[in-house]
This record gives C-alpha cells, sequence and structure tokens, in this order.
C-alpha cells in the first residue's frame, strides 16, 4: 500500500504564483491543489480536504483575513493549519494575520526551503 501524499492547497489570485509553488511543493513530495480565489477554495474543501492552507491576503471578492476567520470558524475545517504567504510585510498585517487564526505568515518573495520545513512541521505523521 502506498503512503498518501500529504496535501497542500494553494489559494492567491496570482497564477504565477500558485504554478511556482505547486512545483517546488510537487518536487519535495506533496499532493498540490490551487485555488483562484476563496469561493473555489470553499467548494473544492468539501470534495478535497487539505492538509495545509497557503493563503494569499489581498484576493477579489474575499481577503485572505476574512477567509482565514471562516475557515477557522467552520467546525468541518477549523484544525487545518492556514499560512499566509503575501507581500503585505507590515507589523500589523502580520498581527491580523495571526489574530485570524494563520499558524504563520510568510511574506514574499518567499523563503520556499523556511515554508517546506514549516508545512512538514504542520502535517501530523501518518501511520
Amino acid at each position: 500500500m502506498t503512503e498518501r501524499k500529504p496535501k497542500v492547497t494553494i489559494v492567491d489570485d496570482d497564477r504565477d504564483t500558485r504554478e511556482m509553488l505547486t512545483l517546488a511543493l510537487e518536487l519535495e513530495g506533496f499532493e498540490v491543489s490551487q485555488a483562484a480565489n476563496g469561493l473555489r477554495l470553499i467548494s473544492a474543501m468539501h470534495v478535497d480536504r487539505p492538509d495545509v492552507i497557503l493563503l494569499d491576503v489581498m484576493m477579489s471578492w474575499i481577503d485572505g483575513f476574512e477567509l482565514c476567520r471562516a475557515i477557522k470558524k467552520n467546525p468541518t475545517f477549523g484544525d487545518i493549519p492556514v499560512i499566509f504567504i503575501t507581500a503585505r510585510k507590515s507589523p500589523e498585517d502580520e498581527r491580523t494575520g495571526r489574530d485570524a487564526g494563520a499558524a504563520d505568515y510568510f511574506t514574499k518573495p518567499l523563503d520556499v526551503d523556511r515554508l517546506i520545513e514549516r508545512i512538514r512541521g504542520m502535517i501530523p505523521a501518518r501511520k
């Protein structure tokens, strides 16, 4: 029996960012799905529950902070760790992200190795 790959969902309205992260994560053995906005994430999570969500802050329809709050309030998905990946670097933005329920907050340009290490630390060991 093959071990299930850990699932990461990337939510970012910038396709280049999604593609770059997808490639980096797949090379590290993750199963990756993408969502261009929060609405797509919500519908996809019911079908394919991720182990970790990577979330941009500045997006159309709903910003990442609001989306994170909504995920954390949902009893079905509230336990999924959320990591913000954003160009917003201010201490206030990071505080808002953590107050919204994020497990971590990374700013662009990304330290992809550190991000991957952090994701691995959040995914429970498989039996």
